[in-house]
């Protein structure tokens, strides 16, 4: 009888003991820990040493501006309706306008690792968004995909995460050659402002990348401005899962407002204070060789806008759409400061100024949708990939006129170092081509035979006016004619079974030069059209 108690209390205890091992038993995994190739740094290191420009070389100033979830559509060059962006517009028509410019991924972080190193940044495994949180064991991770997990947003299915000093590695690779670290070793003076997200660690954050000058914040997000109870300012959550975490850690950690990696108690609204920041820096090195980096965060959340802008679009009922015009309308005048700076330093005629997004708008806030292009931010249809795209250099490039054969932003780093006639390092490839021959000579030669995108297990590419896009996740795969329907709603994959060969051999064969991911993603986004179910990794 005794025994028979005891088991009766054993059991339970045991199927507990069991329970709780299994489901709190680690999910951090060896598997990602971060691969180094001291051959690669040593030729990197080498490369930079010999760097040097003859005198002879003319020295033009070179700045970058991107803006953050800016939709194609949301810029009325580009034919966009719900609003006007004048300033954005006027850049464009003093210079290129890039009817097909193309970002090398459709999500924040690794567009802007192929735009800084001039390589699809899948060529050394930067797949997915870095992330300082995984779900550290099977009773989290359950909790985060039956709770927190929406119909469009799931919690991705991985079987193991990096340990914590895995994370805090995810970023660029030391033995990329950053742009900034090019032109600061050949004499520019260089800055960074804004948003950087390419990494956290010490041998990642901007002032160790070549960055002579840093003002802005390290993570995807933060606050444009940190007092919520001001009555300047207009804040509006939107439905996405993760905006709660981002109004929940402020100005935080790695969301915390810097200078030169020294934290700094910003008070003003921070894509006016990144414009302040820009037209200081310009007139401050007007006298010498600069590259700036403007990285604003606008449009991307969270949703806050000043009321002055805000008031501008009281007759659009949606609030989400309203906060949303109005941010941007605020990012449309912080870019127009910074264009006519350069006007007023006397130094147009010396600047190449280039203008693009990260990706698409982010259609998961409600407040854009893209339309007439498919999807958005994290897709790799058009409305993901397809960004505003612009170049301007006053007096070197014509003015109004428009370039239609497709582009990729890896393309900034080859030009930039082509007027320079820097030499790429010859131990890697690069993805880019110096754009300014063609845009000199005849602008009807195709800039590229082709573009490959790879985000995980998802993959396309764009050859001409044929797109196909392989989700190797769900199943996936379609083929569209862009130049029949660039709305990519007319699924072409089952009539031209030889453009899908063919297509499929060049994807494989460039695939076979990519490095395997270097962390895993977090979250799968789902995206559902009328016939089909999309897998989108973040």
């Amino acid at each position: 009888m005794l025994l028979r108690k005891k088991w009766k209390f054993l059991v339970p205890v045991g199927l507990f003991l069991i329970f709780a091992f299994f489901s709190l038993k680690p999910l951090t995994s060896s598997e990602w820990s971060m691969v180094s190739y001291p051959e690669k740094l040593q030729a990197k290191h080498e490369y930079l040493k010999k760097l040097q420009l003859p005198d002879s070389v003319n020295r033009p100033n070179l700045i970058i501006i991107m803006a953050d979830d800016l939709g194609k559509m949301d810029v009325s060059t580009y034919g966009g309706t719900t609003m006007q962006t004048p300033e954005i517009d006027k850049l464009a028509m003093e210079g290129i306008r890039f009817t097909e410019g193309y970002v090398t991924n459709p999500i924040c972080s690794p567009s802007r690792a192929g735009l800084l190193t001039g390589r699809n940044q899948s060529r050394f495994g930067y797949e997915n968004n870095i992330h300082e949180r995984y779900p550290r064991n099977w009773l989290e991770k359950s909790f985060f995909k039956y709770f927190l997990a929406t119909d469009s947003w799931l919690v991705a299915d991985e079987a193991s995460v990096p340990y914590e000093e895995d994370m805090e590695k995810q970023g660029i690779p030391v033995e990329e050659v950053m742009l900034s670290e090019v032109l600061h070793k050949v004499g520019y003076r260089t800055g960074v402002l804004g948003k950087w997200h390419l990494g956290y660690s010490e041998t990642s954050i901007p002032i160790n990348r070549g960055f002579d000058y840093q003002y802005g914040f390290y993570e995807a997000f933060s606050l444009y401005h940190e007092d919520l109870e001001s009555e300047e300012i207009v804040n509006q959550s939107c439905p996405d899962f993760s905006d709660p975490f981002i109004w929940e850690k402020g100005r935080s950690g790695t969301c915390a407002i810097r200078k030169n990696d020294m934290p700094y108690d910003e008070e003003g609204y921070l894509t006016d204070r990144i414009a302040e920041e820009a037209e200081a820096f310009i007139e401050t090195n007007r006298d010498t060789s600069f590259f700036l980096y403007v990285s604003f965060n606008a449009p991307h959340t969270p949703f806050q806008a000043q009321k002055k802008y805000y008031n501008m679009y009281s007759h659009i009922e949606d609030p989400h759409k309203r906060i949303y015009y109005a941010m941007i309308k605020n990012l449309d005048d912080a870019v127009g400061r910074i264009n006519q700076k350069v006007k007023d330093q006397g130094i147009e005629e010396n600047t190449l100024i280039v203008f693009l997004s990260d990706n698409g708008g982010a259609t998961y806030t409600t407040a854009t949708d893209n339309a007439p292009l498919k999807g958005g931010k994290l897709t790799h249809f058009e409305g993901g990939l397809n960004v505003p795209f612009s170049m301007k250099w006053e007096g070197k490039l014509e003015d109004s006129i428009d370039y239609n054969h497709p582009v990729v932003s890896t393309d900034i780093y080859s030009t930039m170092l082509g007027l320079l006639d820097i030499p790429l390092m010859q131990d890697r490839k690069y993805d880019g081509v110096n754009l300014l021959p063609i845009l000199k000579g005849d602008r009807k030669q195709q800039a590229h035979d082709k573009i490959c995108w790879r985000s995980d297990y998802l993959r396309s590419i764009r050859k001409g006016d044929w797109k196909l896009i392989e989700d190797r996740l769900g199943g996936a795969r379609v083929l569209y004619n862009l130049s029949r329907n660039n709305y990519e709603s007319d699924n072409l994959f089952d009539q031209k079974p030889k453009v899908v060969e063919e297509l499929m051999l060049e994807l494989d064969q460039w695939e076979s030069e990519c490095e395997d991911r270097r962390w895993p993603r977090v979250m799968d986004f789902k995206f559902t059209d009328e016939k089909q179910d999309f897998y989108f990794p973040l």
